[in-house]
């Protein structure tokens, strides 16, 4: 059984969000607890598995982190369809994912792929007690989804975090009453090539920073395009020393994701 890994919204290697994307499996999920402990041999943050259907564009998929299994996840989305495009020469012009947040479908569009998500719009919140404390900055907004949005007052703020996980895994699970995660986010500087930055700190699912992070954008674009008036956005994630990029085009209650892909490793499980 082969296995790849691929670095997601990224248009070299070693940028973006690396995922494992594991041989679409026949006849049946193998058992939960083996993808558990595989995602957490991997230790990336998804590890993605497939699972094959009677029509040769559809595949049911599901992502685990190093500890939980995740309802919504885009790195490894678009990692997956990369496989199954470039890697298995799928020969379809849409692929269909059958998956705990519904049917995802990714299509190529240009040098990438354009994913359809659903919106996963925020509400308004006072800032919770702690927060500016746990992410070492002023918070000037706070907005809550699956996760708590903190918007800061610039790039350079968001580029500079320190944060305290215990604390903001604490703070954000008794604010959301799901797993305790953050996204902190600022517009960009002018001329920056991106309309937001952003960082994700996600110790609620085993991972301290995640480096660019898809299905967070589901929240974070109807957000910005409310600030900024336009509903076509480009974004960048600045985790320390990697970066991803990516664009978002809201179309009602959908999110249009687009990103590039780029294989790093094709290895074989000996399982």
């Amino acid at each position: 059984m082969r296995q790849w890994t691929v670095d997601a919204f990224a248009s070299q290697p070693f940028k973006g969000n690396p995922a494992c994307v594991v041989e679409p499996f026949d006849g049946g999920w193998p058992e939960t607890a083996w993808m558990h402990a595989l995602a957490a041999e991997n230790n990336q943050a998804e590890t993605a598995f497939l699972l094959k259907t009677a029509e040769p564009g559809r595949f049911g998929l599901r992502w685990m982190t190093p500890t939980v299994e995740v309802p919504l996840c885009g790195h490894a989305t678009l990692a997956s369809a990369h496989v199954l495009f470039a890697e298995l020469g799928v020969g379809v012009e849409t692929l269909t994912f059958d998956t705990l947040s519904g049917p995802l479908t990714v299509k190529r569009a240009g040098e990438g792929y354009e994913m359809d998500f659903p919106v996963l719009a925020p509400h308004r919140i006072d800032v919770p007690a702690g927060l500016a404390e746990a992410i070492g900055a002023p918070v000037l907004e706070a907005w809550a989804a699956r996760f708590v949005v903190a918007v800061v007052d610039s790039e350079a703020t968001v580029r500079g975090l320190k944060p305290d996980l215990n604390a903001i895994e604490a703070i954000c699970a008794d604010e959301t009453g799901e797993r305790g995660n953050v996204l902190v986010t600022a517009l960009g500087d002018a001329g920056g090539g991106y309309d937001a930055v952003s960082r994700f700190f996600a110790p609620g699912s085993g991972i301290p920073e995640d480096p660019t992070t898809g299905s967070a954008h589901c929240t974070l674009a109807p957000l910005m395009a409310e600030k900024l008036g336009r509903g076509r956005l480009s974004f960048h994630q600045a985790y320390p020393g990697r970066g991803g990029d990516l664009e978002v085009e809201l179309a009602g209650d959908r999110a249009r994701l687009r990103g590039r892909a780029v294989t790093v490793v094709e290895s074989r499980l000996r399982l």
